[in-house]
């Protein structure tokens, strides 16, 4: 059996780390309970992503990254141990996922018993194994799995961002949600709605699963740009790493009712996607039932985004050092000759494993400079690398 994967990529500040987007067609559904007229599930957002820790036995507690962008939900190796129906099924052959541009990986395929989201449970759960070491090293949590958009499509769910919580109401009662409410496309198990830029409607993923900005194909449109696009940092994906190219746009964003002034976006070939760094300004409501999503924030007025700030360095992390695996051409930090495969041990004199991304990510945008230390042979060497505006 052959998947494709539909590859948007993530833009996580140092290190760049994709959930997927992964579409699979022939798996069959579970069963869900939703025992409660609404369910409130404390979130976590850690570099735009939207994240949900789960409890209901002695195991656990589990977290989980919530990724409307992808059609399969994704687990860990060791959760999978514990509540896959068929234990034998971790040495089954496993699944070849293949991304748009060609590259492919293997997953081991598990139907997994049950997971509950506060007294929501989900039940006989299709879902690939995967091991989320690089993105639990970049958040600094541990990641145990990746909830995809057809698991909820048995429940109406919220990702309200400002309030940091998740919603599940069950279907078939009467719901309000105020808010602009926008139909959607739900053929590849996934939230695809029109927006527009400028002047122009175009078709665009809703991706949680990328905590990046407005991720944008400029095939056939005609864009304005108040800041040219240039070189950014390195998007990784599940299948690899690609060169981000980002700017800012002359020209308004509209979702809905709601119109972004000048958006930052990160130029693609793939699929338009509204990232993380878009939805994290709403609450988000979907209904698969009727095909729809309602986006609602307290202010109608315009969102202006901030300017990016960046140390111009993209990182593999681990818990002692990392890695260096891009620098943005004419930064400070390529100025300063950092080159892909530089060793940093050190931030502001403390070890690497003391920065998680909820850490790392304010102190680039509040301070004009870092000192990182990089490995040199034995010997560890304090480099001063200021900060700055990627796109202003």
């Amino acid at each position: 059996m052959k998947i494709r994967l539909s590859v948007v990529g993530l833009a996580l500040g140092a290190l760049l780390f994709s959930s997927g987007c992964v579409s699979i067609h022939d798996l069959r559904p579970g069963r869900t309970e939703v025992s409660a007229h609404l369910i409130s599930v404390p979130a976590q957002i850690i570099g735009n992503h939207f994240l949900v820790e789960a409890k209901w036995d002695k195991r656990g507690p589990w977290l989980f990254l919530v990724d409307t962008g992808s059609s399969v939900t994704l687990v860990s190796q060791e959760f999978a141990r514990r509540y896959a129906s068929d234990k034998a099924a971790l040495g089954a052959p496993p699944v070849r996922v293949t991304s748009a541009n060609g590259d492919s990986t293997l997953l081991p395929a598990v139907t997994i018993r049950r997971i509950d989201l506060g007294e929501a449970r989900f039940e006989n759960v299709q879902a690939l194994v995967r091991d989320f070491g690089d993105l639990s090293s970049h958040l600094g949590v541990k990641i145990d799995g990746v909830l995809a958009f057809p698991l909820f499509r048995n429940a109406i769910f919220t990702l309200d961002y400002p309030e940091s919580k998740l919603l599940i109401s069950p279907v078939g009662e009467p719901q309000y949600f105020p808010g602009s409410t926008i139909k959607f496309n739900n053929v590849q198990r996934t939230p695809l709605i029109p927006i527009k830029v400028g002047d122009t409607t175009l078709i665009a993923l809703i991706d949680s699963g990328s905590d990046g900005p407005l991720l944008l194909n400029p095939a056939g449109l005609n864009l304005r740009y108040a800041v040219p696009p240039r070189p950014g940092t390195v998007v990784g994906t599940l299948t690899g790493n690609r060169s981000q190219e980002i700017g800012r746009l002359g020209m308004p964003l509209v979702v809905g009712g709601y119109q972004l002034l000048e958006p930052i976006v990160d130029l693609t070939d793939q699929l338009s996607a509204l990232g993380g760094e878009v939805l994290r300004h709403f609450s988000v409501t979907f209904d698969q039932t009727h095909n729809q999503v309602t986006f609602h924030r307290a202010d109608y007025g315009p969102i202006v985004i901030p300017p990016r700030r960046s140390s111009g360095l993209a990182f593999s992390k681990g818990p002692t050092y990392w890695r260096v695996v891009g620098v943005v051409p004419g930064s400070p930090a390529d100025e300063a000759g950092i080159k892909d495969g530089d060793l940093v041990t050190r931030i502001n004199g403390e070890s690497v494993g003391r920065w998680p991304l909820a850490r790392f990510e304010p102190f680039v945008k509040r301070n004009s400079e870092i000192v990182f230390t990089f490995l040199d042979g034995a010997k560890e060497k304090p480099v001063v690398i200021p900060t700055f505006d990627l796109v202003p």
